[in-house]
């Protein structure tokens, strides 16, 4: 009898304990909470009412909390619509950089706010950029931000120049006595820069054909190592020149308007981003670049439209039946537009080949007795072209540029209007200098003594038609030539002034620090089995 009254006794303590565990139904719950909330502060069904409600709150928390945060990211993204601006980075020499390593710990950032500085100023020109995904092996790219999201402080990143130094005050006097240069050629290229600041229009352009005079008056600036938010007295020419640069390009494509246009404008950012190292130049430059590598022939070369499936053979004009139209003086700003993407170490899809498939192109316009062609082989003013692109990339020993050479040794620094070369003399010895000036030697020595006097002769001065830095008055100047297809004057003022500058521009490709600042083209420039790719000059 016992054991049955212990038995329900159990059964019953059974059932309280599973009443306690049973699950209760949402409108149960809600009257436990209500009446709960009701009764006294300290008594059980209060505390219960209070545990009920934060187990309720929790799920209805979890589904508005993503709401509020879609709905502040929506307000944060209307309130930074505006224009991109390019963000100004501290980019200091190897001497500078070299004793990093010895410095213990940095100052606490509140420490230091009132030395910041970061300019940005890059409208896209819009800066955009990439287009397609890196590949595993290849380094991400910073992407662009917008002015309201960079507050202005100086960026606390310190980078090295990779152009091994040789645009700075420090260094330009150097190279200009190494390499022939003199106060005279520097006077004339500070009148040009002046003239051209002078000359800049409200949007940050020059005329007439904006994109490509504005891209040439950037490479201008650059060369004599005038970068924004560092050069007092053309810093902001040349910020407001990017700005209407990546303002002119389209976001989708990379494409920026124009033939000649695109190529240029891409040789202007590559540099720009190699001289600035700045993230949202690098986004431009990056996106541009796309066009030109997907728009390379199979045969290596380039014409206007770079579209490879419309231009194949058999739809081109000029006799060029079953063969693509490789366009040497247009290959000629891709090449240089490629050289400056691998100087500035961008890492674009397909750039490597394309660096090495454009030689083949080249010699595709090659004369055997030297020289090259417009369409196909020949020996005219377009030999400077192919000559300077072969030694850009990589071929400077080929037979083809040595016999161009030779035929070069005849020509003469003029501004006549018409030479034995052609009509557009001063395009064609654009490249002349450069490329004598990498070959070096007798060459060059002959080549740059005469060229100096003529140079320097023919500019047209202004007296004191501008103040610079610290208000002091200056002279202005240009040049107009005689070519028949040129924006004169900016165009002819351009080409002779990066001419002027030839000096300390480039490390030539015949020295040992070049090959300190291309160690990675060296290193897989040769990794092809159609093409050879002479590395010996580099």
């Amino acid at each position: 009898m016992s054991s049955d009254v212990d038995m329900n006794e159990v059964n019953a303590h059974l059932e309280q304990i599973m009443e306690m565990y049973k699950e209760e139904t949402y409108l149960h719950r809600m009257k436990t909470l209500f009446i709960g909330l009701k009764a006294p502060r300290q008594s059980r069904e209060y505390r219960k009412a209070v545990i009920e409600l934060q187990r309720l709150s929790a799920p209805v928390t979890a589904i508005l909390l993503p709401f509020f945060g879609i709905g502040m990211l929506l307000v944060m993204e209307g309130g930074s619509s505006g224009p991109e601006r390019i963000i100004e980075t501290q980019v200091l020499e190897a001497e500078e950089v070299k004793n990093l390593d010895k410095i213990e710990e940095f100052e606490k950032p509140e420490e230091r706010m009132e030395d910041v500085n970061v300019d940005i100023p890059i409208n896209s020109p819009n800066v955009t950029v990439s287009t397609d995904q890196p590949s595993p092996n290849q380094p991400m790219s910073p992407q662009p931000q917008a002015f309201d999201a960079v507050m202005t402080v100086k960026s606390p990143v310190i980078l090295k120049n990779i152009y091994g130094s040789t645009r700075n005050t420090g260094t330009r006097g150097a190279s200009l006595a190494r390499f022939g240069g003199d106060k005279m050629t520097e006077d004339s290229v500070l009148r040009a820069l002046r003239w051209l600041k002078k000359n800049q229009q409200a949007d940050g352009s020059w005329t007439k054909n904006k994109v490509a005079m504005t891209s040439l008056a950037v490479l201008t600036f650059l060369a004599h190592g005038e970068k924004p938010g560092e050069s007092v007295e053309f810093g902001a020419t040349v910020q407001k020149a990017l700005e209407y640069l990546i303002g002119t390009q389209n976001k989708e494509t990379g494409r920026i308007p124009g033939n000649y246009e695109h190529p240029i404008a891409t040789y202007a950012l590559c540099e720009a981003y190699g001289m600035t190292l700045n993230p949202n130049v690098k986004a431009a430059a990056e996106k541009a670049l796309v066009p030109i590598i997907k728009g390379q022939h199979p045969t290596g070369g380039w014409t206007y439209n770079m579209n490879p499936d419309v231009e194949k053979p058999g739809k081109e004009p000029n006799g060029l039946e079953g063969k693509y139209r490789d366009d040497t003086s247009y290959m000629g700003w891709c090449a240089q537009a490629l050289k400056a993407a691998k100087l500035a170490k961008i890492h674009a899809e397909g750039l490597e080949k394309a660096h090495k498939l454009a030689i083949k192109g080249f010699k595709k316009n090659a004369n055997p007795n030297g020289g090259f062609g417009y369409v196909g082989p020949g020996q005219g003013g377009l030999t400077s072209v192919g000559t300077l692109c072969m030694q850009l990339l990589g071929a400077s020993n080929d037979a083809e540029v040595k016999k161009s050479l030779e035929l070069m040794d005849s020509w003469v620094p003029s501004f006549e209007a018409k030479g034995p070369q052609g009509a557009s003399l001063q395009y064609y010895f654009y490249y002349a200098t450069q490329a004598k000036f990498h070959a070096g030697g007798k060459r060059w020595e002959n080549w740059n003594k005469e060229m100096k006097p003529v140079y320097v002769k023919a500019q047209q001065i202004e007296k004191n038609a501008i103040k610079d830095a610290n208000g002091k008055d200056c002279d202005i100047g240009w040049w107009t030539n005689g070519d028949t297809h040129t924006d004169r004057p900016v165009m002819d003022t351009c080409l002779a002034a990066l001419q002027m500058m030839v000096y300390y521009r480039y490390l030539p490709t015949t020295s040992k620090e070049a090959v300190q600042v291309e160690d990675e083209i060296v290193a897989t420039s040769t990794d092809t089995e159609d093409i050879k790719v002479d590395t010996g000059n580099l």
